[in-house]
């Protein structure tokens, strides 16, 4: 079709250069024509030559016959339709036609003849609409076909910008013929395109239909990741406005989490009368982890705030390991698999460093059996186990515990409160974080928590309070509860001589961070900035000093713009604290929103080369310049060094989100990890388990082996602990015979030995039936607090050697906060496990594809409860049940189908 139309242009081009050769192509042209298109060619000149005739009652007739014969032409995919072929010659005639032409029917026959020509002319201007607000009103704008259609839709998007009030209105009224034509065609996507280009989406809503709205509402959100601010949440609001509309309250509410805008989720919680559909959403609320209050007076109270509260989470979870049949506990042993290792341990040689492999076997033991409320190291000879580490082992080992009883708060209290009692500080302090780990993510009426916890946080004792503080940002995370946050703000304010050391002032910080995160908080937000504008250099070089922008990061987490107030405030800090602290900030405010601007300022960070003086240089200076070029350099380095490892994470942070800015990022970390700074390769085996928490893609876990040997040690401790965050909970085989491989190859290196276990424990993550993922619901919404909760640990690993290797490894105990099952458990309406079966099988994308494309490939038939692996999708197996969630993922509830015939 490209080359006739490109051919139809030259001839049309040469024609009036050169007038003696018009007769001579013209016979050519005649001399290739079939008998038939001779006739029709004939015809349509013989019509317009009508037209030029003096007889004007000729010419209604002969316009209706040129329109009968152009509609009435049918043509292949790859030809211009022969009338309009024959026609072009005549356009220009055509043109002078019309203004010799008197009355209006004439007129607007022949303008839109002209204008449906004007499509085939290839000119770029705007002919073809110009006739055809000429035509007739009430002409139908379809009736010319849908290639005229898209023509005219690509003119207005052209000519948008550059017009005049007047000519906007008639291209909107123009609009508002073109998008019912494409709604009733199935070309919802055209009409989304062109309200999109011309920035008209409030128009939409009038036009779709029950039919239609469910197309246009997935085609808008798989928009999202593709346009700029602020068009990405106009998006996301008119297909929240359009399913509000047809009473689609879960596919409304999703859309409400994805804005994170508290008002609008509350709004379509109450507007909401079904009491089935309100518990789904009350379930879809909690896996999100926001609260909202309920009206006392609604029916389904008592439901609501037990769904809200999440204590059924521990009992589901339970249920499903029955089903599973993986109750029995595991022991470290169980993991590590060391019979499989084939290490003949030398006669003579000395043991490995006992405590540190009994502080591991202490996580691995916690991780494994996490949410299961037993074991077979602590339940059973709890305090000998404990005294096999040392001093702040004891806290871990202690902490432990609650991952064990994870989501149990009644019966996991009672467990941990020997604890308490103990002599020895570091046991109480682990006791205190176990209480805090135990009700992460649950909301209990009596508040036990704050209850066993709020007396230790401005203890004398500094251990104490450490378990205290980490223990209310788990147990609060994400509930913005004023009380907590003002217990904590305590620790800032204290006396420096009662003492809160950074490292305290870090912890509450982070604790605050988590509990408010995402809030933009503005008294904890002037609280933090205070507390860091009052803190010394010396301060500053303290490696806990990082937590405190982390803290007041986390606040804004995902918010964009409204932290660009802090950044501001935070240039009055000495240098290089301050690039590293707005950084920080700007990473968390731009979380998982995939902002490649952001992207490119990060890798900008990370490309600053610092380049040592050489020899020559210095040689020939004085002492006085060489002093004060030894301190700038010492201040570059500085500055760089911890600025540049946050923006590494940054970069993972913000590309997390979607498949495509994941792609790229982990392009880029390949180029990171050949050419720069030794602190930037330090960070990037993090970034890298990061962009794929819970998702052992097999490009990423070779790159991490590949370091895992790497000789720089730190880089080898953070390669290894990224392998287990990536395949955290997926038992994922080959990972694990990966980890065995390696424990033999770090057999002597307690430090190396260490980071093995706690990834061999990450992997079997609740015995596989968990994840760490921050994103669900088919990947779509992301859960700050599980971010907030992977974050703080990254960070503490930019320092795995003071932080982790030192007496911190408490903080792996953030992870908690991104902990969940990933299974589907259905209920029927009156909240009763029913099972049903369902397929399970890989996503489809299925945006934009006619008819009822299948959703899901290579499935397998199960009954529920099941687990669901990373970017796997379940869909209803039988008729019997309808489905009130959008996604069945976490807990569904069904319903009854009223027209299921048995």
């Amino acid at each position: 079709m490209v080359e006739e139309v490109k051919i139809a242009i030259e001839k049309d081009n040469k024609a009036p250069q050169d007038e003696k050769e018009k007769p001579k192509v013209a016979e050519e042209e005649k001399s290739e024509l079939s008998e038939d298109d001779k006739q029709l060619q004939e015809e349509l000149n013989m019509l317009v030559e009508r037209l030029q005739e003096p007889n004007q009652d000729l010419y209604l007739p002969a316009l209706e016959a040129l329109r009968k014969l152009i509609r009435a032409s049918t043509t292949s995919m790859t030809s211009v339709p022969k009338p309009l072929k024959f026609m072009r010659p005549h356009y220009e005639t055509m043109k002078e036609i019309y203004k010799k032409m008197v009355t209006g029917e004439q007129k607007f026959a022949c303008a839109n003849i002209i204008s449906v020509l004007a499509m085939t002319m290839g000119t770029t201007g705007k002919e073809c609409l110009v006739y055809r607000f000429l035509c007739d009103p009430t002409d139908q704008i379809g009736d010319w076909g849908h290639e005229y259609v898209r023509h005219l839709t690509w003119e207005i998007s052209q000519n948008w910008n550059e017009t005049s009030e007047n000519f906007r209105t008639r291209l909107i009224d123009l609009v508002k013929q073109i998008v019912p034509y494409n709604m009733t065609h199935n070309a919802e996507a055209d009409a989304c395109d062109l309200l999109m280009e011309i920035e008209q989406l409030n128009l939409l809503e009038e036009y779709v239909d029950e039919s239609t709205y469910p197309r246009v509402c997935l085609y808008l959100q798989s928009c999202v990741p593709y346009v700029p601010d602020p068009e990405n949440t106009t998006l996301l609001k008119v297909a929240l406005s359009i399913f509000r509309k047809f009473k689609q309250y879960t596919q409304a509410m999703r859309l409400a989490l994805m804005l994170n805008d508290i008002p609008v989720i509350e709004e379509v919680f109450n507007s909401c009368e079904d009491t089935s559909i309100r518990k789904q959403l009350a379930f879809m609320l909690v896996r999100q982890q926001i609260f909202i209050e309920v009206n006392s007076s609604a029916a389904d109270y008592d439901d609501l705030v037990e769904i809200m509260s999440n204590s059924h989470l521990n009992n589901h979870f339970l249920n499903l390991a029955r089903e599973l049949d993986i109750m029995e506990p595991k022991t470290p042993e169980d993991v590590y698999k060391s019979h499989l290792e084939n290490s003949r341990t030398p006669f003579g040689a000395t043991p490995v460093d006992s405590a540190r492999q009994n502080l591991a076997a202490s996580f691995v033991n916690g991780f494994v059996n996490a949410g299961f409320g037993q074991d077979k190291l602590l339940m059973e000879d709890g305090n000998k186990w404990l005294y096999k580490n040392k001093e702040h082992g004891m806290l871990s080992a202690t902490a432990s515990l609650g991952l064990i009883l994870l989501w149990d708060v009644d019966s996991g209290l009672s467990s941990i409160d020997k604890y308490l009692y103990s002599a020895e500080d570091h046991i109480k302090s682990g006791a205190l974080l176990a209480c805090g780990i135990v009700n992460c993510g649950v909301k209990n009426d009596i508040d036990p928590a704050l209850a066993l916890l709020s007396d230790y946080v401005l203890h004398q004792n500094t251990t104490m309070r450490i378990g205290a503080i980490l223990g209310l940002g788990l147990a609060y995370a994400g509930s913005n509860r004023a009380t907590v946050l003002e217990l904590l703000c305590g620790v800032f304010n204290v006396d420096r001589k009662t003492g809160s050391t950074i490292e305290l002032m870090g912890m509450a910080a982070l604790a605050v961070g988590m509990i408010a995160v995402g809030s933009c908080n503005a008294d904890i937000t002037e609280t933090l900035i205070q507390t860091i504008m009052e803190r010394s250099e010396a301060d500053f070089k303290d490696t806990y000093a990082r937590f405190l922008p982390l803290g007041l990061g986390l606040l804004y987490l995902g918010r964009q713009e409204a932290a660009e107030a802090v950044i501001a405030a935070l240039e009055v800090i000495q240098e290089p604290f301050r690039s590293m602290a707005t950084t920080m900030v700007e990473i968390c405010a731009y979380a998982g929103t995939g902002n490649v601007l952001k992207i490119q300022q990060l890798l900008h960070i990370c490309s600053e080369h610092y380049e040592p003086a050489t020899e020559s240089e210095s040689t020939g200076k004085s002492a006085k310049d060489e002093a004060k070029q030894s301190k700038e350099k010492e201040a570059r380095e500085k500055d760089l060094s911890s600025t540049q490892a946050v923006a590494v994470i940054g970069i993972a942070l913000i590309a997390m989100g979607e498949e495509i800015g994941s792609e790229m990022a982990f392009r880029s970390f390949g180029n990171l990890l050949r050419y720069c700074e030794p602190v930037i390769r330090r960070a990037v085996p993090l970034a890298l388990g990061l962009i794929s928490v819970s998702n052992p893609k097999l490009n990423i876990l070779d790159t991490l082996s590949k370091f895992s040997h790497d000789s720089d040690i730190e880089v080898a401790h953070n390669a290894i602990f990224a392998m287990g965050l990536v395949g955290a909970g997926t038992n994922n085989a080959r990972l694990a015979s990966m980890l065995r491989q390696l424990a033999q190859y770090h057999a002597k290196e307690p430090n190396n030995l260490f980071m093995v276990r706690i990834a061999q424990g990450l992997t079997h993550l609740g015995k596989g039936t968990m994840t760490l993922s921050p994103y669900h619901s088919d990947r779509q919404l992301m859960n700050p607090v599980a971010v907030a909760g992977l974050l703080s640990t990254l960070v503490a690993f930019l320092d795995v050697k003071n932080i982790i290797l030192g007496r911190s490894h408490y903080l792996l105990y953030t992870l908690t906060a991104a902990m969940q099952p990933r299974m589907l458990v259905t209920f029927d309406e009156n909240l009763k496990s029913i099972a049903v079966p369902v397929r399970v099988g890989m996503a489809v994308d299925v945006v934009g594809q006619a008819g009822k494309p299948k959703t899901i490939t290579g499935f397998q038939t199960h009954t529920t409860p099941v687990l669901l692996a990373m970017g796997e999708r379940a869909e209803l197996a039988t008729d019997e049940y309808i489905s009130l969630a959008p996604i069945m993922e976490g807990f569904v509830i069904l319903r009854k189908n009223p027209n299921y015939v048995p």
